[in-house]
């Protein structure tokens, strides 16, 4: 067996993990601003939104798990959970374990979104853009494989897209529900 497989494993799920939060995080921006017009999106776009979150979190929890099993650097429990706890790259680290509690507050509220109030679930969401950009510092900063060509170029790459989506969806007035006509009293 690999004396490294487990470090393997933490870091293709950690890379795996950042491609599928921001094809996540892109896809809810292109929900949300409309970008291709006024039709809604179709259904499987949310769908597929959603399904990507529900990756996320998955590969990030094995992410963590290769961590905590690879005996290089020798993550604990409160290295892995407990922000800067770590002594290897602490504020790097702590960025990534902050992520974490914001990716669980994200996909929390979002299952549970028809049993919360509308405005609640909105701000949670909008966590994701802290979330977004936690994990793109922990990557860049903590990652082994931050420095390789490829990483280098999918990060930004997503950093674009979603700035350029962000810039779209701030910038692009947004639409008001109509009003029926006032009718003069008898």
């Amino acid at each position: 067996m690999n004396d490294q497989l487990w470090w393997e494993v933490a870091r293709a799920s950690g890379i795996v993990s950042w491609a599928l939060l921001s094809v996540a995080v892109i896809l809810g921006l292109l929900l949300s601003s409309r970008i291709g017009g006024k039709t809604p999106p179709p259904a499987w776009l949310l769908d597929l939104h959603r399904m990507l979150g529900g990756l996320t979190l998955s590969f990030v929890a094995v992410h963590i798990a290769g961590l905590w099993l690879d005996d290089f650097i020798h993550f604990g429990a409160a290295d892995l959970l407990v922000p800067l706890a770590s002594d290897w790259r602490p504020v790097p680290v702590a960025a990534g374990v902050v992520a974490l509690y914001v990716l669980i507050a994200v996909q929390g509220t979002s299952l549970m979104m028809k049993r919360l109030p509308k405005r609640l679930w909105r701000h949670v969401h909008m966590s994701s853009y802290v979330l977004f950009w936690l994990a793109a510092v922990h990557g860049a900063l903590a990652g082994t494989d931050a420095g390789h060509p490829a990483y280098v170029a999918g990060s930004f790459a997503s950093i674009a897209i979603v700035l350029f989506l962000t810039l779209f969806r701030l910038l692009t007035p947004r639409r008001t529900a109509k009003r029926a006509p006032a009718t003069s009293p008898g």
